[in-house]
């Protein structure tokens, strides 16, 4: 399987070199045949070409079978008519990724981390109140007059149907339990919509304990009983909102990850910005960026039924919860005396030693 490796801004080429340290340790142990292609984008596209997203770099991630993309630095990019592309945003339009996926747990050895807390925020990721995204023409934010702004947001139900579908696929491989979150007795119509086909997708999934579940009331909830949650299904912004949350309880953003996906592609994208103020020094927490590479084995091994990706993917989660043990591994935002780099090499070391455990004979 070829994956491109977008390594991205600031501390995007950091933390994706630590986890391309882990996948290619999960690759070697568990065989699984990738082939890694390095694309740039970004500023150091910029400086190449002119800007920072090429056709040819675009179409390599539509050609391949998965892609692996460093946080990029937008706000420090020109304007786009002079090659300031939104390399993300570009990417998942193109790609029809629809679903973004951010779970949050507590680990063993994190400080801070909220205890009990195990979830999968599943987020409708092209609709909502994203002026950048919701438009055929133009964008949902406009000023009809000069002491005016609006702001459109855009619910359909076929965005609503296919995102509360995967929200229930994976509920089935995790515990069985959906919450469906945000605010339908203000938001009516919008929320209206997005409910019904999330009631409606539950009915046909009754196997799953479903309920609803105002977005503020979910906000509290998290903190004070998280384990009443598993799978979250929610909608654009306040998945944005409730994922970072979620994030901070399990003990910090560098442990962000994320997933964006549709049909038929996937990119691994840590939950977090790129972090230009500690660019460069070694000191990036790489964990968000090493778990999101997991997560798009495991899409890959369900899409392209290949069990070994699976096994990979699990050998990358459960190194990362060995590594983040050890406070001389982990980075400092953790309380750590470790660095990006020798988090990855931690991380590679426990999927090898994992693995010849796993093989010794009883």
């Amino acid at each position: 399987m070829n994956i491109v490796v977008m390594p991205g801004d600031d501390i995007g080429p950091e933390i994706v070199r630590a986890a391309l340290t882990a996948l290619r340790a999960a690759d070697e142990v568990h065989a699984l045949g990738l082939r890694l292609t390095t694309v740039d984008v970004g500023m150091a596209s910029y400086r190449a070409h002119g800007t920072t997203l090429t056709d040819a770099a675009l179409q390599a991630a539509i050609d391949a079978d998965g892609v692996v993309l460093g946080p990029c630095g937008m706000t420090d990019y020109p304007p786009r008519d002079q090659g300031g592309v939104n390399v993300p945003g570009t990417i998942r339009k193109r790609l029809e990724l629809y679903a973004n996926l951010r779970p949050a747990r507590s680990r063993p050895g994190v400080p801070d981390a909220r205890r009990k807390l195990d979830v999968l925020i599943v987020r409708e990721n092209t609709e909502g109140f994203y002026a950048d995204r919701n438009m055929f023409q133009g964008i949902a934010e406009f000023m009809p007059t000069e002491d005016v702004a609006l702001s459109v947001r855009k619910i359909t139900r076929q965005g609503s149907r296919r995102i509360a579908k995967v929200a229930m696929e994976y509920a089935l491989r995790r515990g069985k339990r959906v919450t469906a979150v945000g605010k339908q007795h203000v938001l009516q119509v919008t929320d209206g919509l997005f409910m019904s086909e999330a009631h409606a997708a539950a009915k046909a999934n009754p196997e799953i304990a479903f309920r609803e579940m105002d977005v503020d009331a979910m906000a509290a909830d998290l903190y004070s009983r998280p384990e009443r949650h598993d799978v979250i299904l929610i909608t654009n912004m306040f998945g944005d909102i409730l994922s970072n949350e979620a994030a901070a309880l399990s003990g910090g953003l560098g442990l962000a990850a994320a997933l964006n996906s549709g049909d038929r592609h996937a990119i691994a994208n840590a939950g977090h910005g790129s972090a230009p103020d500690i660019a460069g020094r070694g000191i990036a927490n790489p964990c968000g960026m090493i778990l999101s590479t997991a997560m798009l084995l495991e899409w890959l091994g369900v899409r392209h039924n290949k069990p070994s990706c699976i096994e990979g993917a699990r050998a990358i989660e459960a190194a990362v919860d060995a590594a983040l043990l050890d406070d001389s591994v982990r980075t400092a935002d953790l309380g750590g005396r470790g660095g990006t780099q020798s988090f990855g090499d931690a991380v590679a070391a426990r999927v090898r030693a994992g693995h010849a455990i796993a093989g010794t004979p009883a």
